[in-house]
């Protein structure tokens, strides 16, 4: 009986000699067939979850057991305990983490160490303080050992001390609340090089949201109606998305797709917002309260990073193309219409209508990349937003009942048909593909015997 990892080892050595064309798919399925390769992660998945259960039920009777003589103990008591949980979890899991055969396990322990931590941290200090401690205590441990789990812990630690003390940092922050203004800032020094340092999707799509969020609470918090920053809050995120180009720093795994991914999903709700009569009609006054002018670093810096990168991809020919011409036009349009409604002379009428004809233009962008690089996400996504835009114009305006169940049922038949004919086509460029690759296969000229011996 051959070991797990033997197995999961030839299994990726079987996947690369067949996408090398060293071995055909019928031998790939035979060695399959013959070391059960469909097994492997079943079996990683089923000791995973055995391990996960059985930590639960013992650190609920930890904690049980804690919780009901927790009044008991005095202060002193507390912390030898809390304390020697916390070196207990951390290494265990330090010393199971560096056992191949265990290292799940041993991150499963890091994880909950992690949480010892925080409860090591809340007998000193509360509120963004704490998660701001507990977070960059995780990210110690995560840039230290490559730790995906500990880095997405972090993110969401430290997001949730910013957002649940956003009242204090902005209205009146003191000592170590004064960091939540530049949070933007903290947000990419601490977390985007993780990201790359674990070669972590997760980890940057958590990263870019949590900087470009506060990047939106800056921007909102230093708006004035005489400022030019209403127009600025509506395009920078996007402005910062589509342009990320990390092919200047990185020669590794490029997280642009991603980048631009996001860009379009912040320009699909923004156009969708504005896409509303009602929006334009109230002028937009959200701007009464007192600007807090101590966030406009961040707000500065990162409109200066827009406005390079976007040169950058001004200078390079080969960086521009249909769909970078028809983000840069909408960013354009966005920022003057709304510059223009709130300085110079409202928009009710034209301002929805323009909106309306960004969002099926990028609706019809998003179908049309997909048909060319055949992603179902993209494709769906423009019919969703199509979808919704048809279905809140018929709620929006004074229409009848047997008009809004006619466009609805017309609807519901027209994304079917789309459905099945973007499959269909999407299923055909594939056999394509096959058959090209297996054409090229058989042209290659076969190895000679002796290739490779002296």
């Amino acid at each position: 009986m051959h070991s797990e990892k033997f197995r999961r080892q030839l299994r990726q050595e079987a996947q690369h000699w067949r996408a090398n064309g060293d071995i055909s798919e019928s031998q790939f399925q035979k060695l399959s067939d013959r070391y059960q390769f469909d097994q492997v992660d079943h079996a990683s998945r089923f000791t995973l979850v055995l391990l996960g259960l059985g930590l639960s039920f013992i650190g609920i009777g930890v904690v049980t057991f804690i919780v009901a003589n927790w009044n008991g103990i005095s202060h002193l008591g507390r912390s030898v305990l809390l304390l020697g949980l916390f070196f207990g979890l951390n290494g265990g899991g330090l010393a199971l983490w560096k056992r191949s055969k265990y290292q799940r396990f041993g991150e499963i322990l890091l994880l909950f160490g992690a949480v010892a931590l925080g409860a090591n941290l809340a007998q000193y200090v509360t509120g963004f303080a704490l998660f701001l401690g507990w977070g960059i205590g995780c990210l110690a441990i995560a840039y230290g050992l490559r730790l995906k789990g500990l880095g997405i812990l972090a993110i969401a630690l430290i997001g949730i001390g910013y957002w649940t003390s956003w009242s204090q940092i902005y209205f009146s922050p003191t000592g170590i609340e004064m960091i939540g203004l530049q949070m933007p800032i903290v947000s990419a020094i601490l977390f985007l090089p993780l990201a790359y340092w674990c070669r972590s999707r997760a980890i940057f799509l958590l990263s870019e949201i949590a900087i470009h969020s506060a990047l939106l609470s800056s921007l909102a918090a230093i708006v004035t109606k005489a400022s030019v920053l209403p127009a600025l809050l509506t395009i920078l995120p996007a402005a910062l998305l589509w342009s990320y180009d990390d092919s200047l720093w990185s020669s590794g795994k490029s997280f642009q797709p991603i980048a631009r991914q996001l860009a379009v999903l912040f320009l699909g709700g923004l156009f969708f917002w504005f896409s509303f009569h009602w929006v334009w009609n109230g002028s937009l006054t959200w701007y009464t309260r007192i600007p807090e002018w101590r966030s406009l670093p961040s707000v500065v810096l990162f409109a200066g990073i827009a406005i390079g990168q976007w040169l950058y991809m001004l200078r390079k020919v080969r960086l521009i193309n249909l769909n970078t011409i028809g983000i840069g036009l909408s960013l354009g349009l966005s920022t003057i219409v709304n510059f223009w409604h709130l300085r110079i002379q409202p928009l009710p009428i034209f301002a929805p209508i323009l909106f309306n004809v960004l969002l099926i233009g990028l609706a019809l962008g998003s179908v049309r990349t997909s048909l060319s690089n055949g992603k179902r996400r993209a494709f769906w996504f423009g019919i969703l937003l199509l979808g919704l835009q048809i279905v809140s114009r018929l709620l929006e305006y004074d229409t009848t009942v047997l008009m809004k169940s006619f466009v609805c049922v017309v609807c519901g038949v027209s994304a079917i048909v789309a459905g099945l004919w973007f499959e269909s086509r999407l299923r055909s460029k594939m056999n394509s593909m096959a058959i090209a690759r297996s054409d090229y296969r058989s042209e290659k000229p076969p190895k000679s015997p002796t290739s490779g011996r002296i």
